[in-house]
Formats: structure tokens, C-alpha cells, sequence
């Protein structure tokens, strides 16, 4: 069969530019997030860092309870939409800051698959070509302003990590700004054809597919657990997933200790 061509998803060049003991263990504290109805930062919510427009994924938090918000590696390249490779492609550095719709002030990027791997020297082709994650240091000013569930369909209820079947219901949002402000199409319904990659890739149909500017996007299983993140578009209309689950755990092994996804506070309603 022959190989579909991808290009990154994500690129849309814009046009405008208290004391504890000593003796005591830290205690993490648990953020107090905004209820959904009025909650400004939230999955879905358009990112941009440079003059990239992508699409944030889930919330997260870390060991030590900071909060960051979810989207693609790629959104923060400098090497052009065709680069997918995240082992050879080139990042702005982390620091970077990042401006999330919804925020009153910029979050900063805080970590980055590619930065990360290239950092660990990593060779597995596999990971190189799916480990498509980054997380933004959303600052405490907004912390109270967000919520972690995903817009339109709720959830995500936990994280899912048995990968996807063929045939396996999917949904997805993107915000990309090529929409214009009109959200109708930021929910979409669709399939898995099943899992490859070694596991770290999904590749989705649906209706209608994420287009430039979706990177990053927040995908739930029917049940409404986080599947991955909206990486690749190909050249007959499916994108490309990326682990969720194996994105977090090499998170958590390279520079983001204790790194968990944050559940919904809405009840999942994607097939209702």
C-alpha cells in the first residue's frame, strides 16, 4: 500500500502578531477550578505560540499540583507544517510564552515532546514520528478560570489505555481559527481504524475531519475517556492521533514528574 503523505495539523500562520513545618512533607494542593459555565480556559480553547494556532487538549496536573493545559508539539515549530518527525524537527525554546484564549495573562510552554527527545538522544522511530505533546504553564491569575472539561460532549472521565479498535466510536473538538469564529463544525463525530505505531498512533474519520488549526484537539473514546491528541492530516481526510497515555508517561519520565490528566467536571454526552 502506499504511503500516505502527513502534514502536521496544527499550523495556522497568524496575521497579528503559606510556611510548611520543616519536618513535614510538601502537600499538594488541590486548584480550585472554575465551574463550566463560566469557566474561560478550558479544552478546545485556541492556542497560540509564535504564529501558530493549534487547538488545547485536556488539563494536567503535576506532583507538585501545578496546572497546564494540553496541545501539539508541533504547535510551537519552526520547521514548516511538513515536518512531522519530532526527533528532527525544531522547536522555539522552552519559556516561550503562549497566548490561550480565554486567559488573562500568557502561559509559557513548559514542556515539549520534541525538545524532550531530542534531549534523551531518543531512536525509536515510533516514538519519534507520534510523540506529539506539549504542556503550557497556565499562570495562578487564570487557574480560577478553568475547567477541565471538553466543550459539547463532557468528560474526559479517565484516561484511556488499551489504544482503540477498529470501528471504535470517537469524538473530537477543534477551534481552528480558519472557522472564523463559527463553532458548528467544532464537534465532530467519528471512528478509529484501530491502533498502530506500537501503540502510539490512532488513525480517526470523522465528520467532518480536523483541519489546520485543530492540531492538538482533545479525542475521546465512546465512553468518553481520553484517547490522544489531533497530530496529522492525511491525504485522504483521516488524522492522526497520538497516544494520550504513552504521551504522559514519557512526560512524566522526562522533565514532569507525577504528570496526570485532570477528569471533567461535566458527565460525558458524546452519543446522546
Amino acid at each position: 500500500m502506499k504511503a500516505r503523505p502527513l502534514i502536521s495539523c496544527a499550523v495556522v500562520a497568524l496575521l497579528a502578531t503559606g510556611a510548611t513545618a520543616a519536618a513535614a512533607p510538601a502537600e499538594k494542593r488541590s486548584p480550585q477550578f472554575a465551574p463550566a459555565a463560566s469557566a474561560t480556559v478550558k479544552p478546545g480553547v485556541q492556542t497560540v505560540t509564535g504564529n501558530n494556532q493549534c487547538t488545547a487538549n485536556f488539563v494536567f496536573l503535576d506532583g507538585a499540583g501545578t496546572v497546564y493545559l494540553g496541545q501539539s508539539a508541533h504547535c510551537a515549530s519552526t520547521s514548516g507544517p511538513t515536518v512531522v518527525d519530532g526527533c528532527r524537527g525544531v522547536s522555539l525554546p522552552l519559556g516561550t510564552p503562549v497566548r490561550v484564549s480565554g486567559a488573562s495573562l500568557p502561559g509559557v510552554l513548559a514542556y515539549s515532546s520534541w525538545i524532550a527527545m531530542q534531549s534523551a538522544g531518543e531512536q525509536d522511530a515510533s516514538t519519534c514520528l507520534n510523540n506529539d505533546f506539549a504542556l503550557i504553564r497556565l499562570d495562578p491569575a487564570d487557574v480560577g478560570r478553568t475547567n477541565p472539561s471538553v466543550p459539547f460532549f463532557g468528560g474526559p472521565v479517565a484516561l484511556d489505555t488499551d489504544g482503540t479498535q477498529q470501528g471504535e466510536q470517537v469524538v473530537t473538538y477543534g477551534n481552528s481559527s480558519l472557522r472564523f469564529g463559527l463553532t458548528s463544525t467544532s464537534p465532530k463525530r467519528g471512528i478509529s481504524t484501530g491502533t498502530s505505531g506500537q501503540g502510539w498512533r490512532h488513525t480517526v474519520y470523522t465528520v467532518s475531519p480536523g483541519i489546520p488549526g485543530d492540531s492538538g484537539s482533545p479525542v475521546l473514546d465512546g465512553a468518553g475517556r481520553a484517547i490522544g491528541t489531533l497530530s496529522t492530516i492525511s491525504a485522504l481526510g483521516s488524522n492522526g492521533v497520538s497516544d494520550l497515555a504513552r504521551q504522559i508517561a514519557y512526560a512524566a519520565g522526562h522533565g514532569v514528574p507525577g504528570l496526570t490528566l485532570v477528569p471533567g467536571t461535566e458527565r460525558f454526552r458524546g452519543f446522546l
